[in-house]
């Protein structure tokens, strides 16, 4: 991904509150559009940035846990 795109994206959001950026997440899943992806991915990188190893942990164990309900 272009550092400008995600740039662009995290100056998009930045400025939201909680409600607006569960908002765009909810929208974004819903959409189901593929133009949609990098946006959350970089969504995800920022939560992942900041998240401590405990929180990583947990976050992995649901992504797990989802994949295999697929």
């Amino acid at each position: 991904m272009n550092l400008n795109l995600r740039h662009a994206i995290i100056q998009n959001v930045a400025s939201n509150t909680k409600e607006e950026l569960e908002d765009t997440i909810i929208d974004a899943i819903r959409s189901q559009e593929e133009k949609m992806l990098p946006g959350l991915g970089v969504l995800f990188e920022v939560i992942w940035q900041n998240a401590n190893e405990d929180e990583k942990e947990e976050m992995l164990s649901n992504l797990k846990d989802g994949l295999q309900k697929q």
